[in-house]
């Protein structure tokens, strides 16, 4: 999930800053997380805010994280597993073709607001995505749609992709057929997306009275999107108060709901923007759980009783480069310097949890298409010194810019990574000036806009396909990265729109190669990131997608 991704502009919400998670119930809690009993209220410790109760509006793994427990899609994916699941749909089928999808649906499905859920209402979702006008169509807003089903009825910007969604039709009351122009590698995978999970039909009605804004590079989200009341899912719990003065977001139980009921009958998400605040809100028994656990700080806190298991590594790290705000990043030689002076096993080995591996290329190696034959650029600050000389570019000046309150599954602790990177650069003779931004909105948008000549960021999966990581980034133009070269773009793609899963892997691997041969940036590590839970917890299966299920949590 990513973050992450292809937006361009600032964004802004209804009140500016957004916050998010919990409802105190501090006195509910005894020291060293060890209060049991009967409580209702379960406590996470988010590092970062969503931003918006909308998650077709978003992007990042933290809105994900809240709306996740609120909304569902037509497809899921296996408690704590990679594999697609029946969601919303309890069957699915294609075409040969992959153009044409068949969607058996829940029966007995219910909204939050009481509407009922049928086909009829999934079309009105995607209906409703395809057409946004205006700001809905900027790829900040709408960067899941886009990247899944392309644009929109009428695409207002030439940059744009042409829309490859095509219709969706209520064949009957349980059954929903959606129809693509091309088939397409992020399909079914996409079905499975918050960012298409299904809404209320009323609730839309409400949503398509507000518009987003855009004032130069800043967008207002609407308000709908920024307050608890008017959006309605059908997951587990609903969504009561977003109070982001105190950076919580609250969720009930929903006791219509057609499934399993949330064991815990109150969810808060409490933004605690650093690892050890979070570790010592654990500690103190303020919160029940907490992700991204520094490394430093899994054993010590297994040995005092806390659980902490960690996912499988399912994400990659990178530096990236933008060719259009710094023109010797134009060069492949200036590239591959600042490639040759990352010290990336020193990265892994001081920065990372067990486990942890030096990334080759855009994708981790867990994922089908992973190459063995890609350019490599080992660790050689000399050699790096030398390029940059040869290629006219000694003493080279460049902004590096790196986020702030926030802790990511790829990035444990950006500021120390960042501070490694610097100096590695800085002894191959590159100047390089600081820029740290706050996560959301400012760094976000600013890497996605392309402002940054340098920045860190990554990827966690949301599905298992090679095209989820590399046609993230890679399939087209993006102004993250500011480049054009067709023969990167083709490779990409070529894999995008083929059927057989075997020849959809070896695409896959010249794809990589391709990318490395031109070095868009530097693909740094991949990770498994480790979540802990107090002691009187029995978790939720934790997911290599960072998809965990809330409602399966209980009190020991």
């Amino acid at each position: 999930m990513p973050v992450f991704k292809s937006r361009a502009v600032k964004v802004i919400t209804a009140a500016a800053a957004v916050g998010l998670v919990a409802t105190g119930c501090a006195s509910e809690r005894g020291k060293d997380g060890d209060k049991g009993g009967d409580k209702d209220t379960f406590v996470f410790g988010a590092p970062g805010d969503p931003g918006s109760l909308d998650p077709a509006l978003a992007s990042d793994g933290e809105t994900f994280r809240v709306t996740r427990q609120a909304f569902e899609a037509l497809l899921e994916h296996e408690s704590g597993g990679s594999e697609l699941v029946g969601g919303l749909a309890e069957k699915w089928s294609s075409n040969p073709e992959g153009t044409v999808w068949t969607f058996n649906l829940r029966q007995g499905v219910k909204f939050h607001d009481g509407e009922a859920f049928n086909a009829a209402a999934v079309c009105a979702n995607y209906d409703h995505w395809f057409n946004w006008k205006g700001t809905y169509q900027s790829s900040a807003v709408s960067y899941y749609w886009q990247t899944i089903m392309g644009g929109f009825k009428a695409n207002e910007d030439k940059e744009t992709p042409s829309a490859n969604y095509k219709s969706c039709t209520a064949k009957d009351e349980n059954t929903a057929v959606i129809e693509v122009n091309e088939p397409s590698a992020n399909l079914p995978g996409g079905f499975s997306l918050q960012a298409l999970a299904i809404h209320s039909p009323k609730a839309l009605e409400e949503y398509a009275k507000q518009d987003a804004t855009a004032k130069g590079d800043a967008i207002t989200y609407p308000k709908y999107s920024q307050e608890a009341g008017t959006v309605a899912g059908t997951g587990p719990y609903r969504i009561t108060k977003w109070n982001k003065g105190n950076k919580e977001v609250s969720l009930e139980r929903f006791d219509d709901y057609w499934g399993e009921k949330a064991k815990v009958k109150n969810l808060v998400f409490r933004t605690i923007d650093t690892e050890e605040g979070r570790r010592q809100a654990l500690q103190a028994g303020d919160i029940d759980g907490y992700d991204l656990v520094a490394p430093a700080d899994i054993k010590t806190l297994e040995g005092a009783g806390f659980n902490v298991p960690t996912r499988d590594v399912f994400n990659l790290f990178y530096l990236g480069m933008s060719q259009e705000k710094n023109p010797a990043l134009k060069k492949p030689a200036v590239r591959q310097a600042i490639a040759h002076a990352i010290d990336r096993e020193n990265l892994v080995k001081t920065q990372l949890p067990e486990g942890g591996k030096v990334a080759t290329q855009f994708m981790p190696d867990t994922v089908a298409g992973h190459s063995e034959n890609v350019k490599q650029y080992p660790f050689d600050a000399a050699k790096a010194k030398s390029m940059l000389a040869s290629a006219g570019a000694s003493g080279l000046s460049i902004d590096f810019c790196y986020p702030t309150e926030v802790t990511r599954p790829y990035m444990p602790a950006p500021q120390d990574i960042f501070e490694l990177i610097k100096a590695d650069l800085e002894k191959a003779g590159v100047k390089v000036t600081p820029k740290p931004m706050k996560w959301a909105p400012d760094y976000l948008d600013a890497t996605e806009a392309g402002s940054c000549s340098l920045h860190m960021l990554g990827w966690t999966g949301d599905f298992n396909d090679g095209y989820n990581f590399i046609g993230t980034w890679f399939a087209g133009y993006d102004k993250q990265w500011g480049f054009k070269d067709q023969k990167v773009f083709d490779a990409v793609k070529a894999g995008s729109v083929e059927a057989d899963p075997a020849k959809r892997t070896e695409l896959y691997k010249k794809a990589n190669e391709a990318i490395m041969e031109y070095l868009p940036g530097v693909p740094l590590s991949s990770s498994p990131p480790a979540i802990a839970f107090g002691k009187n917890v029995n978790p939720p299966n934790v997911s290599p997608l960072t998809q965990e299920n809330f409602a399966e949590v209980s009190f020991k």
